[in-house]
């Protein structure tokens, strides 16, 4: 290689550091070297226009409050309890004078069944979402509201904050006896993101779907979207949008969903509440635990993916419950009923205007067809034999009625285990098109799998890979998400959709992290995750080129660290422990007839030595971790015996442990009494290594051995094998694939860094000709940087490169993915 050629490499990576674009290596040596063969002649997998996308659920308040335009929270006096035992309906209202909330025959409709009775000279405020309602200055807002009063009556709307009047204050006069909805525009005359609602009457009257919308919506749309977040969404240019759940979707399913007597209505999230009127769509406390008002319901789904080019995905119940839970229906009636649920679904999306659901449509304002193709059955059921049973019906009902619609089937929760293999086995056996696969892992799991799907079968289902998440929003995160991409996108042939989960999170109401997209009442930000995901899918190619690349050689070093106890909401009694090594030798024995201070208390929860037994009697804390021995430990036996006393859950045993975010346990009975797995943490993100369905028995003392030797582990729970393991998969930090845009004609070489230092490439493009100039996308940044409202410590920079040739060099920063669009000649 020549020294020329070198030099064409670390000038390009020079004149981006001398530009601050990207970071300097910390010193000369910080280089590693690799060489990128590509070969232009061969044929690589066809990449699908839709192979990437984007997975919508309503979690972390991602539509009333986020997503969905609307200002004001709980706008139709319908919020219940997270269990729905009980309405709160004037939750984020205040009342000044006297108001009552009823639910008689004089409602608005029946499915909207609150309303409030307001008194003569008195005014209710609402307070919005966040810090309040925001407005910007000069921006029109529609307000209306559904109103019953004596004719003459008047509603006066007010817009405040606590500085005083943001819009000038309209008044409604009642014209009609009876519901009349009634519209005023306000104009904001200041900005703020404090702002407060008030309606105040002139005289008794009775309101309901209380309302403030900006007028600048998503392409103006009524009843449309937040602008600045769908705009997010649209600059994906994603290939799909899958909805609406996740979780949201099974959860409640299995209940009858017919309207109960009085207020009470069931959590299960059911499509036919979400389209009509608005005025005419259920409200209810949804899995997540709090309200949705179903504004943003399937036909505001359709219509997003329409406008933003993307093929939509539903996500239908199959009556088996997942997310943590083990319950199947046995009604037949109602497993036919969603059936047929089913079927109309797909009437409303594609049927003509002149059928029964495609007239609703219509009547919504879209005659035409959404031209649905895909349809997805279920979400992370974890009994795969009776989701099995259920889905060959949906499967075959939909293939009677709809043979062009494809139809998805799923593998449960994990990436792997007995679930997971028993439901991929029944899908083969199904001949099921395609099989979604979830999994929230370590980044370093993300780096140790980039070949996940290299071995699986080419004549099997397709995959589907719904949701994924590395589990943080540190560039770190988005580093390891973009090497594992790049074995996406070899694997084309097989893996044929791909979401990256969640995509929203409102930063005061986070359930779930980490989350794509962040927001509050009047601000946006890209997470480093979206910036790498809006990379790959604004640069998909349509052909993978063959490509291959040195790596870094297998771990030898053997698993070290030192032993650890906890419980997981659960309390539990450890005692006889003792931990030998390979020699025979002792390295630690306690029977705690004395005191623990050999033990060192990291995590939460209430230790105590109590008869003999090491004891955590919390049975609310979560990892309650207490660590003894020295990190430096190789090649040991860990003896124990332990006891569940009371909680949802078993124990944890621990070895490989070298901090608190760095440790291997054996979850024994995990998964609220469910499983028994393998997890190992890496910088604090755990991902599972083995896993078996298993339980603890309460009150019974369990043996547990657990032998290591070098990278390999076996674990004995009461004297037999329950299974083994080698950790010796390398954390690859390089990793590239090479695709072709056919439109353009150019090479894409998509290549990872995920180390600390540069990685100067030699890159062979074989016999194809080039351009000596390539257009240069580079994200670097520090492994822990994030974005937030005030930061953008990640974000895309672009410039060319004219050292390109048919062997050529390139230097890739430390920590960056780098994207070279070459043009062939």
């Amino acid at each position: 290689m020549s020294r020329t050629r070198w030099r064409l490499g670390l000038s390009a990576t020079a004149f981006l550091v001398a530009a601050g674009l990207v970071p300097a290596p910390a010193h000369g040596e910080d280089v590693t070297d690799y060489t990128i063969t590509v070969d232009p002649a061969a044929k690589g997998a066809k990449i699908d226009d839709t192979m990437y996308g984007v997975f919508f659920e309503d979690i972390n308040r991602a539509a009333d409050g986020g997503l969905y335009a609307e200002l004001v929270q709980n706008r139709s006096f319908e919020y219940a309890t997270a269990d729905n035992s009980s309405y709160t309906p004037l939750t984020s209202w205040t009342v000044d004078g006297t108001a009552q909330v009823l639910n008689d025959d004089g409602r608005l409709d029946e499915r909207n069944r609150n309303y409030l009775s307001l008194s003569a000279g008195s005014s209710v405020t609402n307070a919005g979402y966040n810090t309040g309602i925001h407005v910007d200055e000069g921006k029109k807002y529609d307000f209306s509201v559904w109103a019953r009063a004596d004719a003459g009556a008047a509603l006066t709307i007010s817009l405040e904050d606590a500085d005083g009047t943001l819009a000038t204050a309209r008044r409604v006069a009642v014209t009609k006896s009876g519901w009349v909805q009634y519209k005023v525009a306000l104009t904001a005359t200041r900005t703020s993101s404090h702002g407060r609602l008030t309606v105040a009457s002139s005289a008794a009257a009775a309101l309901d779907m209380v309302s403030l919308f900006p007028r600048d919506t998503y392409r103006g749309e009524p009843n449309g979207l937040r602008k600045d977040l769908a705009e997010k969404i649209a600059a994906l240019h994603p290939g799909f949008v899958r909805f609406p759940g996740g979780c949201l979707v099974n959860t409640g399913s299995m209940e009858d969903y017919s309207q109960a007597s009085g207020w009470q209505r069931k959590r299960s999230y059911q499509w036919k509440d979400t389209v009509g009127p608005v005025e005419q769509r259920a409200t209810n406390a949804n899995f997540w635990g709090y309200n949705q008002s179903y504004g943003l319901g399937y036909y505001e789904y359709f219509r997003l993916s329409e406008d933003i080019g993307a093929m939509p995905l539903p996500v239908v119940p199959a009556l088996v419950t997942g997310c943590g839970q083990n319950k199947a229906v046995v009604d037949e009636a109602l497993l036919k009923r969603h059936i047929q649920d089913t079927l109309d679904l797909i009437q409303f999306a594609n049927g003509s205007a002149s059928s029964k659901w495609g007239k609703v449509r219509a009547k919504m304002g879209h005659p035409k067809p959404f031209h649905l193709t895909h349809i997805e059955v279920g979400n992370e059921e974890n009994l795969p034999d009776e989701f099995f049973a259920r889905f060959k019906e949906f499967r075959a009902a939909i293939e009677a009625k709809y043979p062009d619609v494809q139809v998805i089937s799923n593998s449960g929760p994990d990436d792997s285990g007995t679930t997971f293999d028993t439901a991929w086995q029944l899908n083969k056996d199904a001949k099921v098109d395609m099989v979604d696969e979830h999994y929230y892992n370590s980044p370093q799991w993300f780096l140790q799998n980039n070949d996940r799907y290299d071995s699986y079968d080419r004549n099997g289902p397709k995959v589907f890979l719904g949701e994924y998440a590395s589990q943080g929003n540190t560039f770190k995160n988005g580093l390891t998400e973009a090497a594992f991409m790049t074995g996406l996108e070899r694997n084309a042939d097989v893996v044929k959709l791909a979401s990256y989960a969640p995509l929203f999170a409102n930063e005061d109401y986070v359930q779930w992290r980490p989350d794509l997209i962040w927001f509050n009442n009047h601000a946006s930000w890209n997470s480093a995750n979206y910036e790498v995901q809006k990379l790959f899918m604004n640069n998909v190619g349509d052909r993978v080129v063959p490509s291959t690349a040195t790596g870094t050689p297998s771990l030898l070093a053997p698993i070290t660290g030192a032993v650890g106890l906890s419980t997981w909401a659960t309390t539990a009694a450890y005692d006889d422990v003792k931990v030998t090594g390979a020699d025979g030798s002792t390295l630690l024995t306690d029977d705690f007839s004395g005191d623990a201070s050999q033990w060192t208390h990291s995590g939460g929860g209430s230790w105590s030595v109590q008869d003999g037994q090491y004891v955590q009697s919390d049975v609310n804390a979560e990892n309650t971790m207490v660590s003894a021995g020295d990190p430096s430990w190789h090649d040991y036996d860990l003896k124990v015996k332990a006891t569940k006393k009371a909680g949802k859950e078993g124990f944890l045993v621990a070895f490989g442990v070298k901090d608190t975010g760095n440790y291997y346990w054996w979850n024994i009975g995990g998964w609220n009494n469910t499983q028994t797995a393998v997890e190992q943490a890496v910088d604090g993100g755990k991902s599972t290594l083995i896993s078996k369905a298993g339980s603890v028995e309460t009150g019974r003392a369990y043996d547990i051995d657990v032998k290591v030797r070098g990278r390999q582990v076996t674990l004995l729970l009461d004297g037999q094998e329950w299974g083994s393991f080698t950790d010796d998969k390398p954390a690859e930090p390089f990793r590239q694939v090479v695709t072709k845009d056919q439109k353009t004609g150019d090479l894409i070489v998509k290549v990872v860094n995920a180390q600390d230092s540069a990685a100067r490439t030699a890159i062979d493009l074989g016999r194809a000709k080039v351009a000596s100039r390539a257009r240069v996308t580079t994200l670097a940044a520090a492994p822990d940087a994030v974005n937030s409202e005030t930061s953008t410590a990640v974000t895309p920079v672009r410039s060319t490169f004219d050292g390109v040739a048919g062997k050529f060099s390139y230097t890739f920063p430390a920590n960056s993915v780098t994207f070279l669009r070459i043009r062939q000649r």
